[in-house]
């Protein structure tokens, strides 16, 4: 294994980090900023929006500049966003430093995805993509805790000086180690979408989305929904996080192993039950922090375990796409952390941060709609082709 692939799963993780980082020091932000907590949580919402739509139309628009190039460009330009997000002295400065960190960060993602098993043999190909697509997930999750250590022992800027740093230290890296590499044709995104025809897809991406939107609703709001329902402050929502974090990264590796024995349709079937069951239980959880505690595992635990086996069921599904697909699914990930922060930031300003637990479990459950028309789609689209 060429070890170049752990650089870019560095830059995957820095990058990622940034998106959901800001969910931990809500409440540090809005009094700094003098804003609403709905308002900071809109830095979430355009953060992913951005990360959504944006990848796959930059990666088209840059598909002729060499990739360790466009790495360093696009690194350079991520630093500036966190510097003008370190600096900013109001709220529509901060927003302008989370678009420009976005815009590059999600083109950066893509980057460290293609770049992977280009450098790599091709018996290594798979084991490259993982690496770089595990530093996304870990930093997803351990964003938050990291983000809350700092912003509480220091101030809520504190964790992009880090991301700042560790930046520099990245192109620092990408420039003296990376080698060139040249571009490959890429698809465009009519064809792209073309594929979200078939039903059985479309449903598929649709569940990644409400999932995440479900999860988000209630996640990206968590340090002020515990300071609020429970009274609990300081460490012990560091301990919280952490506690998440380690049940959520341990549930990938359980949703992977669960898939092998038990197929991806049961596998994602299971997590989404499991998960709603979860997230509806919080709220009459709060009132005995053991019991929170346990509640919470299971639902860190389901939020990544469905993962790995959406992501073989979209190669069963479509294997001619399939790349295409993970690409897709990358969008509506994305896409569902951004609809999902904003319903729940909507849910607070309107009625109450206790709500969000309830929104939440009512996206999800649509989500197991969707997988379950996705999955007819598929055995019916089986028995059209053995018929044939």
């Amino acid at each position: 294994m060429d070890k170049r692939v752990y650089f870019l799963m560095i830059i995957s993780f820095v990058v990622g980090m940034v998106e959901l980082i800001i969910g931990g020091i809500l409440d540090l932000i809005a009094e700094d900023l003098h804003v609403s907590l709905g308002q900071a949580g809109f830095l979430i919402t355009i953060f992913s929006l951005i990360f959504a739509i944006a990848s796959p139309i930059l990666l088209i628009a840059t598909a002729k500049i060499e990739r360790k190039r466009l790495t360093l460009i696009s690194l350079v330009i991520f630093l500036l966003g966190n510097i003008i997000t370190v600096f900013s002295p109001s709220y529509s400065i901060l927003f302008t430093g989370r678009v420009i960190s976005a815009l590059s960060g999600s083109l950066l993602i893509i980057l460290c995805l293609t770049m992977a098993p280009s450098i790599v043999d091709p018996k290594y190909r798979g084991r490259a993509i993982g690496i770089v697509s595990m530093g996304v997930s870990a930093s997803l999750v351990l964003g938050i805790p990291i983000g809350l250590m700092l912003g509480n022992a220091f101030n809520w800027r504190a964790p992009f000086i880090l991301i700042s740093l560790l930046t520099v230290l990245s192109i620092i890296a990408i420039y003296l180690y990376m080698d060139r590499v040249e571009p490959k044709p890429s698809i465009p995104i009519g064809e792209q979408l073309a594929t979200l025809k078939d039903r059985k897809i479309f449903f598929a991406q649709s569940t990644t989305f409400l999932f995440l939107a479900g999860h988000t609703t209630l996640y990206a709001y968590l340090t002020p929904f515990v300071k609020e329902t429970m009274g609990i402050e300081g460490s012990w929502i560091s301990i919280i996080y952490l506690i998440f974090g380690i049940a959520a990264v341990s549930g990938g590796g359980f949703g992977g192993t669960l898939a092998d024995l038990m197929g991806t349709k049961r596998t994602i079937l299971t997590a989404i039950i499991a998960f709603g069951l979860a997230i509806f239980a919080i709220p009459y959880t709060t009132f005995f922090l053991p019991l929170f505690l346990g509640v919470m595992i299971v639902w860190g635990m389901m939020s990544w375990a469905i993962s790995p086996a959406m992501q073989s069921f979209l190669i069963e599904a479509s294997p001619e796409t399939s790349d295409i697909q993970q690409s897709l699914n990358n969008s509506a990930l994305h896409l569902g952390i951004a609809i999902g922060s904003l319903i729940g930031g909507v849910v607070i300003e309107r009625i109450s941060i206790e709500h969000t637990a309830t929104v939440g479990g009512l996206l999800v459950i649509v989500a197991l709609g969707t997988a379950l028309f996705s999955m007819q789609e598929s055995v019916a689209h089986k028995k059209k082709g053995a018929g044939t």
